[in-house]
């Protein structure tokens, strides 16, 4: 028999215990203390903690346990203490190893940057908490520093005077045409995958700056002066190519029309098939 707030097995054993758990009133008072312990059970999926409600009236079930003995209540009180626990635990081991990564990854950026035994110099000679500080900044600076896209605002100003230069249009003809219509962009930020890109782009800008440095100014004596070098060149011939490329795909997006319908085909298709 279904009631309106529990389930209830009628069964042929007339010395079933019987319970009033709740507020409910009529059809709904009495149900069996083994039928009304399993739907508990269903509630509450596994965690005998778990607080269990009657979903007709709201009142919360009064549900006891037999006493415990000293050494299970010992045991009982150990495993909620470290059920609560472990969350913590779980995040503060998380945040250190990030913290750790960052300052191992800023170590090393600064022996690739200043040259492996300048870099260990200069660490030896810093104050330990300076360096506990400083070093994981470097990682956070650099994603911070990826995040500013400054091509935006140099595709801002193609756009808006690129009729106005003609010297835009001699290097790249037909990049200040007339477009037929705005087209959406969509956020950089909105997609995971351009996420990734920034975090991965700007944890290797200092393995890339260092050998573009060493490529194309060898002739640099300090290793600190080429990889700040190598790094301005690599991010201006990047972002050249990057502003031109979504100039590109901007012009294509404009550009894009609708064909119509072919009915002629569609109608061909209908004798054939009749």
């Amino acid at each position: 028999l279904q009631g309106e707030g529990h389930i209830i097995w009628m069964d042929d054993d007339r010395t079933a215990e019987w319970v009033r758990p709740c507020r409910c009133r009529g059809s709904t008072k009495w149900v069996h203390q083994v039928c009304l312990q399993r739907w508990v059970d269903e509630k509450q999926r596994g965690n005998s903690t778990a607080r269990v409600a009657c979903p007709q009236c709201n009142a919360e079930y009064l549900i006891v346990f037999p006493k415990l003995g000293p050494v299970v209540y010992v045991l009982d009180l150990a495993d909620r203490l470290i059920s609560k626990a472990c969350p913590f635990t779980a995040a503060g081991i998380m945040v250190g190893s990030i913290y750790w990564t960052a300052v191992t990854y800023g170590a090393v950026t600064v022996m690739q940057v200043v040259g492996h035994k300048e870099g260990l110099d200069v660490m030896e000679r810093a104050d330990p908490l300076f360096l506990l500080i400083g070093l994981p900044t470097i990682p956070v600076m650099l994603i911070l520093g990826k995040m500013i896209r400054w091509e935006d605002y140099v595709l801002r100003f193609w756009r808006k005077y690129s009729n106005k230069l003609q010297i835009l249009n001699s290097i790249f003809p037909g990049i200040g045409c007339p477009v037929p219509r705005i087209p959406a962009e969509a956020s950089p930020l909105a997609d995971h995958v351009s996420a990734t890109r920034i975090l991965c782009g700007a944890l290797v800008f200092p393995t890339i700056a260092t050998i573009v440095g060493k490529l194309m100014f060898s002739s640099v004596n300090s290793n600190l002066q080429r990889t700040i070098l190598g790094g301005i060149a690599f991010v201006a011939v990047k972002g050249a190519f990057k502003v031109y490329f979504k100039q590109q795909q901007y012009q294509r997006q404009a550009h894009r029309k609708i064909l119509n319908f072919p009915e002629a085909e569609e109608a061909w298709t209908d004798r054939q098939t009749h």
